[in-house]
Parts: C-alpha cells; structure tokens; sequence
C-alpha cells in the first residue's frame, strides 16, 4: 500500500455508493403523489425487494450511524408497528398486482426489539400482500445481547435465511469507549440458536477504525469470529460525524486511530479473513468459497445496494417505516426520517414519503458505471454508454479526477475500459467519485475513503 497514494485519497470525505445519486441529492420535489404514480405503475410480475425499518434500541453505541430511538418501554415500539402496519397495507392497495418477492431485509435499530409474535405477524401481513416463494430470501440484522431463544425460533418459523449479527469489536476497552459491551460468549450463544432454528446463512458485522483499537485487537476480534464460522463478514470503516450524529460527541476523538493506522487495521483483518479461506467481495465484504456472494462476484453478478454487496437483482426495492427508502426505475423515495412525523403522514391516510429523487437518463449510465466500479473494480464505459446510447466522451473527456488517478497508477483507461489496480481498491471510492456528478455540490459530510 503506497504511503504517498494513502496520504493524497485516504482522508478524502465520500460516499459509500450504496446508490447514486446518493441521499444527499434527494428533495421534496419527489413526494407522495410520485411515489404513488411510481408504485401504481410496477410492472405486473417483476420481482419486487422489500424492506422494513425498526427504528428502536434499548441502548445507544455511540459509533452508531443509524436512524434509531432509544426506548426502556415496549409502547412506543408497539404504537410504531400498528403505523407500519398501516403503511404496508397502504402501499399494497396502491399496486395494481400481488408482487413476487426476491428478497426481505429487516433493519434498524434493532429489528429482534419486537417481540417474536409481532415479527411473525408483519411477516404473515406482508405475505398477504405479496407473493412469496420458496426461492424468497429474508435477513434480519440483529443485536446478539438480546436475541432469546424464542425469537430465535420465530425467526426460524418465519422463514428468514439469513442473519446478520453486529459484532464491531470483542476488544473491551474498545466495547466500553462505543457504549457497547458484548462477550464472545454471548454471540456465540446467538449464532448457535439461529443455527439450531434452521436459519443457515450467518454474517457478522465488523468495525475498524474504533477508539483505542489496535492491530493486534482488530486480528484477535477476527480470530474469533472465525472460530464462529459464520458464512459471511462485513468490515466497514467508523465514520465519525458528530455533527452529524451527535451521540457519537462521546467518543474521545483523540482515541481514534489516524488514517495510516486504520488502514493497517483493514488490511491486517482482510489478510486474517483471507488467511482463514474467505474470499474478499468487493471493498469490504467476505465469504466463503461456496457462498452466493462469491458465485455472483466470479459471474460479474454481483450488485451493491443500501444494505451493502448483495445477490439481490430486483430493480425496484419498497421501504416501509420511518426513514426507509424505496428505489424504482424512475427514483427514489424516502419517508419522514422522524418516527412521529411518519406516524403523522400514515394517520392522515397519506403515505410517508417525505423526500426522493427523480432519475435522468445521465444517471442511470453513472449509476451502472459506479456500481460496476465498487463491484468489479472495472467498468466498461463504453459498453455501458453504448447500451444507454450515450456518448462515452461525455464520461472520459475532460474527466480531470480520473486523468490525476490513472497518473498517479491507482487506474489505468483502455479501449473506453477503467481498470483499477488490485494494490489500490482501498481508494474505489475516491475512483467511483470521478463519476459522480453530483459531489461536488454537497455540503453533506461523508465518510473517510480509506
């Protein structure tokens, strides 16, 4: 990793383009009578993704970047489920046919806040409302302190095939400075019972860049995730934007590691991860050999969504609860992010959405070429311009950022093809924001790039 190309693109502030245009874009120009032309358009048959916002949690980690609210008392969470609901049976009244289903993501917050009963009652609900199928996946992100048996098995009954546990790091001194005290002992006991309830795909989630956390914490909370085996694991950098998200003006800033030390992090957890026969996906993920992630990499299949890298192919995804977005081919539409503000809209008989955008043809060809480019490391620019009948030289020509980084070897451009080199995924982002034609005009703060 070349210290000189670290210092130059390591501390830039982008995005993680997990969609373009990215959320900062969005306006209320896109409100509720679009999103309603959106949905009573959806083409009859068309797979449709579906997720669903918990924002609740019985404590606040204070690196969290979520929308969430901290609750003690169960109604609150009761009363916001009776709105969601609500809204899902809203938006079902708006499409004109029963949708098939791919895939189910439930979010937070802590989703496993709810109690078993009420989460196999909103799966029952949305089974009423959309076809599901043998071939539907459904993931829940899940708080492992909490997770009981019972749920556990509820989770099981309901169908879900996939869990992802939140981990970040096993290393105490690190879990006290982010509010989040975890055992090893205690996450082992939360996969074990997904396992035993039939639930067969695992992720963990990880977190470098933490305060106080060191190399030698970040190998040893990798070890042991991998004496856990779970099939798949998530390394995201701590994106630390108190004025952003105030909660996390509890950490010492002065515990967090510099740019040079969290890249050694990173990569130091890549190699643990890959020594123990995991593949690398994309910028941040791995897996193992036979899992799906892999196959759909190796194909050049594997897509990149809000939830991450994903095997999911649906083109439209339809965001219940407070701060949720939805994804058509036409745009975005995000609902009120504030838990009252949403119940307020669902009350009234009107849906939620507050904000979205409106997509262009132009952003559909920079959309495909940053998601190949986070996916792939490569984009064929001309291939996909050529397909959207757009001109590739409005991309290439003049494209100053792309020319600094082909000259400082982190890309090289051939024939319309951008190739990154494999010493420098770490800086993709910083490759993907040279076709970003938006960034600029942001005031948003982003996270690092590496």
């Amino acid at each position: 990793m070349q210290t000189s190309v670290l210092a130059k693109y390591g501390d830039a502030r982008l995005p993680r383009y997990t969609s373009y245009p990215t959320a900062p874009r969005f306006s209320s120009a896109v409100g509720i009578h679009e999103y309603g032309d959106w949905l009573a358009n959806l083409p009859a048959g068309d797979p449709v993704s579906l997720y669903l916002h918990i924002p609740f949690c019985r404590s606040m980690c204070w690196y969290c970047g979520c929308h969430t609210t901290i609750t003690r008392q169960d109604r609150p969470i009761l009363d916001y489920l009776g709105v969601l609901r609500e809204e899902i049976s809203m938006v079902a009244a708006r499409i004109p046919n029963r949708l098939p289903v791919g895939e189910v993501h439930f979010g937070g917050g802590t989703p496993t806040i709810i109690s078993s009963a009420e989460f196999l009652a909103l799966m029952a609900l949305m089974r009423e409302h959309f076809a599901f199928s043998d071939t539907t996946g459904t993931a829940v992100e899940i708080d492992p302190r909490g997770l009981t048996a019972e749920m556990a098995h509820a989770l099981g009954a309901a169908g879900v095939s996939r869990a992802s546990l939140g981990v970040q790091s096993f290393d105490p001194v690190v879990q006290k400075a982010i509010n989040r005290i975890q055992s090893k002992a205690q996450t082992a006991e939360a996969t074990d019972r997904l396992r035993s309830a039939g639930i067969g795909g695992i992720n963990f989630d990880l977190i470098y860049g933490l305060p106080h956390q060191t190399v030698q914490s970040c190998v040893e909370t990798a070890s042991a995730a991998i004496a856990m085996l779970p099939d798949r694991l998530a390394v995201f950098g701590y994106a630390h934007i108190p004025t952003f998200k105030k909660h996390q003006r509890m950490i010492d800033e002065t515990s967090l590691p510099d740019t040079a030390a969290r890249n050694e992090q990173a990569r130091v957890i890549a190699e643990t991860l890959v020594a123990a026969g995991y593949r690398q996906i994309g910028l941040d993920h791995f897996a193992l050999p036979g899992d799906d992630l892999v196959q759909a990499q190796e194909a050049g299949r594997l897509r990149r969504n809000f939830q991450g890298y994903t095997t999911d192919n649906c083109d439209t995804l339809i965001g219940f609860g407070a701060s949720a977005i939805g994804r058509m081919k036409s745009g975005y539409a995000q609902n009120e992010v504030a838990p009252g503000l949403y119940a307020q809209q669902i009350a009234s008989g009107r849906l939620a959405t507050a904000k979205g955008y409106r997509l262009t043809e132009e952003d559909g060809v920079r959309a495909e070429i940053i998601e190949r480019l986070m996916c792939d490391f490569s984009a064929d620019i001309s291939a996909i311009c050529k397909a959207y009948s757009f001109e590739p030289s409005r991309l290439l020509g003049g494209n100053d950022k792309l020319a600094e980084l082909e000259r400082d070897g982190i890309l090289d451009v051939a024939d319309g093809i951008v190739r990154v080199s494999q010493d420098h995924r770490f800086v993709i982002r910083a490759v993907a924001a040279t076709f970003d034609a938006y960034l600029d005009q942001s005031n948003r703060a982003h996270s690092k790039a590496a």
